[in-house]
């Protein structure tokens, strides 16, 4: 895939759980897991943006674009 998802960094870098952003951002555990796992197939702009002040972060912290050569 060539967007790479960064949750887990910005959790650890927030020292934050899983759990807490699921509950601050007002997600299931496993919606959540599926975004954190790359195995979503959008991701709402409002999502986005409550992760992102959840976080305290901007969007290009969570995302980020690979190219298929750089994957492989």
């Amino acid at each position: 895939m060539a967007i790479i998802i960064n949750i887990d960094v910005m959790l650890a870098k927030r020292k934050m759980t899983v759990t807490e952003l699921a509950e601050r951002v007002g997600m299931t555990m496993a919606n959540i897991s599926i975004l954190k796992n790359g195995k979503a197939k959008a991701v709402r702009f409002s999502t986005l943006e409550a992760i992102c002040k959840t976080l305290d972060c901007q969007p290009g912290d969570i995302l980020e674009y690979k190219s298929d050569e750089a994957t492989h």
